[in-house]
């Protein structure tokens, strides 16, 4: 089976549904499947992985994202001998998976990672919220009808689907993590080299630094906690557009000795940083299938966060982690003090949390893929041998 995996952006940017795309390609390519990779631009960039086809496009400003109309004759070459794709950003690459892989029956699967209702208040606040909300619910429910499967990464973004009125079937199947490397016994990065102590309580986030993340937010409840707490320090790992601002903000709080600044590190190392913090912490409400929340607890990091459709249906409240209900600070700062304080709930959360992410292991994700995978692949065999499919595939092999 030949699969196409289309997005909008891939390596070298780094973000939650590259690594899961990259992960997902890997672990079906094991299972015996073809897998291809659509992107954009890429030009100066040597990909060290097979099969993946680059067509130019135009970059969206910084954010990592390309704009194209079309893909080039080298990549519709290959897309048209698909047996399935699988769509992963549903404006740019979806729209051309509608045109190119309609016509010729092939069946498209599009996974919605993204919130992208707050993703616009937070990119284009000159937008006004209710344009966005619009377009949103003009152009979803018309696109994932288009689709032949659409699937959910958690139950709380199939009802923001719903929310949006789409009436489509929606599948819930988690995107899969590769647990193994966060669960072996790991050497952790030296704490003495970040600056801490062996008695310090180390909280640790790792993702892009965004404005959709939400981390002014999360400084703000950590300098709270530090003025009473001397022994606590933050460690942020990854980069982004709101690097700069962020380091500012920790000087102006003079709390630039708690916190330190990592930047990108390689994936391969993630595990070894989580392995040197006590507890992972994140503010942001734009999450729809967390993977750094579920990395974080195979690691056996117990998790605060703030109610929202992904990490609170990955987290529960005071057996994995603290889930505070409202995005309030006093709320949030508080629950980040229990969790400071509370040696031995942290120890018993570790374990919790160890055992909820079981559940997003790669291999049983991978399984529930290609079940949907081959059920829709035999449904689409009868089409193709229809009149218009095959005069499609003439004309293709023509050209």
């Amino acid at each position: 089976m030949r699969i196409g995996m289309l997005v909008d952006a891939y390596k070298p940017y780094v973000s939650g549904i590259t690594n899961y795309v990259a992960l997902s390609k890997r672990f079906l390519e094991k299972a015996g499947l073809e897998v291809f990779v659509f992107a954009f631009g890429g030009d100066d960039y040597t990909d060290d992985e097979p099969n993946i086809i680059r067509t130019r496009g135009l970059l969206l400003v910084d954010s990592g994202y390309y704009f194209s109309v079309r893909y080039n004759l080298h990549a519709q070459r290959i897309l048209r001998t698909m047996d399935l794709v699988h769509v992963h950003h549903p404006f740019v690459s979806g729209r051309l998976a509608l045109r190119y892989c309609q016509p010729r029956n092939i069946p498209i699967v599009f996974t919605n990672h993204t919130r992208y209702d707050l993703y616009t208040q937070a990119y284009l606040p000159m937008i006004p919220e209710v344009v966005g909300d619009t377009f949103l619910r003009a152009y979803m429910p018309s696109f994932c009808k288009s689709c032949d499967l659409v699937i959910a990464p958690s139950p709380g973004l199939r009802e923001v689907l719903r929310g949006l009125g789409v009436e489509s079937p929606i599948e819930v199947i988690p995107n899969g993590v590769d647990l193994a490397p966060f669960q072996v016994g790991l050497e952790a990065v030296s704490r003495a080299d970040l600056g801490f102590s062996e008695n310090d309580v180390v909280l640790i986030y790792t993702g892009r630094l965004g404005p959709e993340k939400n981390l002014a937010f999360l400084l703000r409840a950590f300098a709270g906690t530090a003025k009473t707490y001397e022994n606590i320090r933050l460690l942020v790992i990854g980069d982004g557009p709101e690097r700069d601002n962020l380091e500012d903000r920790v000087r102006i709080m003079r709390i630039a000795d708690r916190v330190h600044f990592v930047g990108v590190v390689a994936y391969e190392e993630v595990p070894r940083y989580l392995a040197a913090a006590d507890a992972f912490v994140t503010a942001s409400v734009t999450e729809v299938h967390p993977l750094s929340v579920i990395e974080a607890m195979a690691a056996g990091l117990p998790i605060l966060g703030i109610h929202s459709p992904g990490v609170s249906d990955t987290v529960e409240d005071g057996v994995s982690g603290l889930i505070a209900q409202e995005e309030d600070l006093a709320e949030f700062t508080a629950k980040m003090v229990r969790l400071v304080t509370d040696q031995e709930g942290r120890k018993k959360m570790k374990a919790q949390a160890i055992q909820a992410a079981g559940a997003y292991a790669i291999e049983r994700t991978t399984n529930l893929l290609l079940k949907q995978y081959q059920r829709l692949v035999e449904a689409a065999t009868g089409r193709k041998r229809g009149m218009r499919s095959r005069m499609t595939h003439l004309v293709d092999k023509i050209l």
